[in-house]
């Protein structure tokens, strides 16, 4: 009995090891809190710092193979510093970038410190190849709130649309990329709202209410799937039903998925896995959007809030922001980007 007990904890520990061992780190950073993170079709990585504090060096970056990264497209884009002029060519407060085809989206909240919008929140679009900016999305009066915290976003060349989450004030924005024209569905409605004001960690108790915040786009099926960052229910809707002055049938046919962890950002494969954290156990989990199974992906010491997820060449890149872990200042602590092959 006791060779037995002593060789299955070999095997678990042996097993915990491995799911360490296969992650790498692309990139790590000393005192500036990464939360996003893209890979391009050519393998060209990006990341952003969110404004939660001051002395953020950089809003965007790009990171080279190794592990060094410099400011995107310039420096002067990364100038912006508190109560200082805002204007169309800084990053002011920046939540997430997406590359998408030659594209890089840079989602800039225009909320810094979490104390209120200042400004339109807007969507920067910067051709990949030229580093030159190609057009900006800034959303419309009734697509925000003075509270809004837009938080993440995904592209749909299909419908030619952008979806974004509002963490801060719960629900989607709808994006128009011909148009620019934008809008906003789900207003605090029971899919987009945060479910709970606190998450459970080793470390404590987290208290903070975060709204609709992860977003996932399944272009096969045409379906967006969401999830509010302090809730344990995932949401989808079909992208079809994502029109203007159709709220009432945009209500009727949000679909409750599955019941899950709590997430932060979500992504899916070319399998139709989502990809997403159990943030409160340190985890990346699987949803088999086929047949409903939950499976580990990702564990251990090298999991740390796993904030956002980028796919590229078989291997899922993602942040760890360590956010529960921040109890007053930053300088000390390492904050990474990191990938795994998928599997």
């Amino acid at each position: 009995m006791k060779n037995a007990l002593l060789l299955f904890t070999i095997i678990l520990l042996s097993n915990c090891a491995s799911k360490d061992v296969e992650i790498e780190t692309v990139a790590s950073f000393k005192g500036q809190q990464v939360t996003g993170v893209t890979v391009s079709d050519k393998g060209r990585i990006f990341a952003n710092f969110p404004r939660w504090r001051d002395h953020v060096t950089h809003a965007v970056v790009e990171v080279y193979d190794n592990g060094e990264s410099v400011p995107f497209p310039d420096e002067s884009w990364n100038s912006w510093s508190l109560n200082t002029a805002v204007t169309d060519s800084v990053f002011i407060a920046v939540q997430s970038v997406v590359a998408h085809e030659n594209t890089l989206y840079v989602l800039d909240t225009r909320n810094p410190l979490f104390k209120g919008v200042i400004d339109n929140p807007r969507i920067f679009a910067f051709d990949l190849p030229t580093k030159q900016l190609k057009n900006t999305y800034v959303l419309s009066e009734n697509a925000f709130h003075k509270d809004s915290y837009i938080n993440d976003l995904r592209v749909d060349k299909k419908r030619g649309k952008i979806y974004a989450t509002d963490s801060g004030h719960a629900g989607l924005v709808v994006i128009d990329i011909a148009s620019g024209d934008s809008f906003r569905v789900l207003d605090n409605h029971t899919s987009t709202l945060a479910e709970t004001n606190e998450l459970t960690f080793s470390n404590g108790v987290w208290k903070n209410t975060v709204h609709s915040d992860g977003i996932a786009l399944d272009t096969k099926n045409d379906m967006l799937y969401y999830h509010a960052l302090t809730g344990y229910n995932l949401y989808a809707i079909a992208t079809k039903h994502l029109k203007p002055n159709n709220e009432e049938n945009i209500e009727l046919e949000v679909k409750l998925i599955k019941k899950t962890a709590a997430p932060d950002g979500m992504i899916i494969d070319d399998a139709g896995r989502l990809f997403f954290a159990d943030l409160e156990n340190d985890k990346i989990l699987t949803l088999n959007l086929t047949d409903g199974n939950i499976n580990v992906f990702a564990e251990g010491t090298k999991v740390k809030w796993a904030d956002t997820f980028s796919i590229y060449n078989n291997e899922l890149y993602y942040t760890n922001s360590r956010i529960n872990e921040v109890k007053g200042a930053i300088s000390d602590l390492e904050f990474s980007i990191n990938k795994i092959p998928l599997h």
